[in-house]
């Protein structure tokens, strides 16, 4: 059997995308499958995408290690590249269903080509800072969820931060039952944060999108940042725009790439 995917990536968090129903296949173990970077065809897991009775399409995500995400910030600024570079749609403003609910998606359009897209992520639910043991290392971190839930631990040095030590003891602590993306932000001033991210999931990844509107909502909330203007978000894959609005939302502005359409023999 002939199986068919694009390979697209929002800096450099890269998925492979299909357009069909995930149902029909064993989602989790492909995922795995083709995500693998030496017999696969590598990345950061798979993104579904399905005609949607409540939206303009919907989008499911399988990480790579096969787990079901609720939603991704980068990638669906890849599917809204997706549907409108293959003709599924004409239409710029677009209506997304993804387990984290339906968002809302305006493509950046140039030469007939999307290039890029403005998400309205929805609200962002931030919570107070919270302490916990990581094998006899306490660590304070901000419990946000993006529809799927993070903890953003602020540090002086990003570079330095133990992204693949602490990272992991984070993402499986079990003051998060069922796992968490943890961010490493920098506040280089007050409308720029750099970030490194250890996503549920995945593990090191360049980009993660929900972890950068996490990490700005969590620097609004801890006075950092203001409410309603643009902050840059620099990850390891380049840089996001993103501004938390006065009731609460994350909109995000950022890049979406094609990188080759693939086939693979199951």
């Amino acid at each position: 059997m002939e199986f068919t995917f694009t390979k697209m990536e929002g800096l450099g968090n890269d998925y492979l995308y299909v357009y069909d129903d995930p149902d029909k296949y064993d989602a989790p173990a492909l995922s795995v499958k083709l995500s693998e970077r030496h017999f696969g065809a590598g990345s950061d897991g798979m993104i579904w995408i399905m005609p949607s009775d409540n939206a303009d399409f919907k989008m499911r995500i399988f990480n790579a290690d096969g787990s079901e995400a609720k939603m991704c910030g980068n990638g669906i600024r890849c599917v809204g590249k997706f549907v409108y570079d293959h003709g599924y749609t004409d239409k710029s403003h677009l209506l997304i269903d993804t387990l984290s609910g339906i968002k809302t998606l305006d493509l950046q359009i140039e030469d007939g080509v999307a290039v890029g897209a403005t998400v309205n992520m929805g609200k962002v639910e931030v919570e107070d800072p919270k302490t916990i043991d990581a094998d006899g290392q306490s660590v304070t971190c901000r419990p946000v969820s993006v529809g799927n839930p993070h903890a953003v631990i602020f540090v002086d040095d990003a570079e330095n931060a133990p992204l693949t030590t602490l990272g992991p003891k984070v993402e499986k602590h079990p003051a998060f039952p069922g796992g968490v993306n943890t961010e490493f932000v920098q506040v280089i001033d007050d409308h720029h944060l750099r970030m490194r991210v250890w996503e549920r999931g995945s593990g090191v990844t360049l980009a993660c999108g929900t972890g950068a509107c996490a990490s700005v909502a969590a620097s609004v909330a801890a006075g950092y940042c203001p409410e309603n203007e643009a902050v840059t978000v620099t990850l390891d894959g380049g840089d996001l725009h993103i501004r938390i609005t006065e009731d609460g939302a994350a909109v995000m502005t950022g890049p979406a790439t094609t990188v080759y359409k693939g086939e693979v023999t199951l």
